[in-house]
């Protein structure tokens, strides 16, 4: 057992007993770790504001058998703004949803991190449609853990081209000779779209295609959905709770 550093973002936290608090928190160099904050529920606690949902936080902890304690907790992004925009914050809880299920105690993992620090970013910067934001993180956020979605090139035998048949299952487009009887082919705009929000890095052109192809847009985003759920096995209760336009 010994103190150490490091930065994290908060997933979530429930109570516990009259003055504490569990927190969920992604750190950059453990990635999952479960800790107890002591005494932040009473008034007047020395850092209580500190650890909100979404805050990304510079901290000092004591390492500990079941949970890691917190002992010392300084703001690097409240992403305050958030907190305060209804559908932002169910963006970021959905976010912080299906990180939570993906990310492993002690397992360091970068690529999850810098993803959810830039995705907090994007909805702090105050988008007039969050939900656009939700859809890029969930099909970037499947690659980053090993299930990447191919739209250049056939999901099955990797033949570039043009490809129209979209699946959930195989992974993304499909040439006409891999894909099953059944198969649902979609217009091209379809696979573009899913093809920019799974782009690494591409937030700033996702509200674009909200406004420009809304129709494409919807496809994609019911098909990021599926994708994710079907991959990570899991059906994320928060989507639900994201405005659409």
């Amino acid at each position: 057992m010994a103190n150490y550093r490091d930065q994290g973002i908060v997933l979530r936290s429930y109570k516990l007993g009259e003055t504490d608090r569990i927190l969920h928190l992604l750190t950059q160099g453990r990635g999952k770790v479960r800790a107890v904050a002591r005494g932040v529920r009473r008034p007047g606690s020395r850092f209580g504001g500190r650890l909100e949902a979404f805050s990304h936080v510079d901290l000092q902890l004591y390492e500990g058998r079941n949970l890691d304690t917190i002992t010392q907790a300084d703001l690097l992004a409240p992403h305050a703004r958030i907190r305060t925009d209804y559908a932002a914050s169910a963006a970021a809880s959905l976010m912080a949803e299906v990180v939570d299920h993906v990310a492993q105690e002690g397992e360091r993992d970068h690529a999850v991190f810098l993803l959810l620090r830039s995705g907090l970013q994007a909805l702090d910067a105050g988008p007039f449609d969050p939900s656009i934001f939700v859809d890029g993180f969930l099909l970037r956020l499947a690659s980053a853990v090993g299930f990447h979605v191919f739209t250049d090139a056939c999901a099955v035998c990797r033949t570039p081209g043009a490809h129209v048949f979209l699946s959930v299952k195989a992974g993304g487009a499909l040439c006409a000779d891999c894909a099953p009887t059944g198969t649902r082919a979609v217009d091209r705009a379809v696979i573009e779209a899913v093809a920019l929000l799974a782009r690494p890095g591409e937030w700033t052109a996702l509200p674009g295609l909200a406004r420009d192809q809304p129709a494409a847009r919807a496809t994609a985003a019911s098909y990021a959905r599926a994708f994710t759920e079907h991959h990570l096995d899991r059906r994320f209760r928060a989507y639900d709770a994201v405005p659409r336009p």
